[in-house]
């Protein structure tokens, strides 16, 4: 039996997932200035958690996932999310140049809307 053409397709499967994983597993593709934070030890998740990030631009546009919205679609969305039985994590992608208060008016809309786990994003320091 002539194994060739089997180890031809192994190799061909092989290539594309080594090509296809990294397009996976990229996040974001809004580029955000996020802050700086000292490295630290992180925490694995539980498997029904579902993760939705919410950007803030340093323009003062929000964006859930990819998708940008008014604060008032941002609102029925919040909303929406804090109705559903299933652990929501929010995480909050906010530029470094956002004023403040723009993000403690998005703490307060998630307070609002029983949305208590959030999590900010960060790039590692040294």
């Amino acid at each position: 039996m002539n194994l060739t053409n089997l180890i031809d397709l192994g190799f061909t499967l092989l290539i594309i997932f080594m090509i296809a994983t990294p397009l996976i597993n990229q996040e974001q593709t809004i580029p955000v200035n996020l802050p700086v934070e000292s490295k630290s030890s992180q925490i694995k998740p539980g498997k029904d958690t579902r993760f939705v990030a919410i950007t803030l631009k340093a323009d003062g546009s929000y964006h859930i996932d990819n998708t940008r919205v008014s604060f008032a679609d941002l609102e029925l969305r919040l909303r929406a999310l804090g109705a559903t039985p299933k652990t929501t994590v929010i995480r909050i992608r906010a530029d470094g140049n956002v004023p403040y208060q723009k993000i403690i008016t998005l703490l307060d809309e998630l307070k609002k809307n029983n949305l208590s786990k959030i999590t900010f994003d960060t790039q590692a320091g040294s």
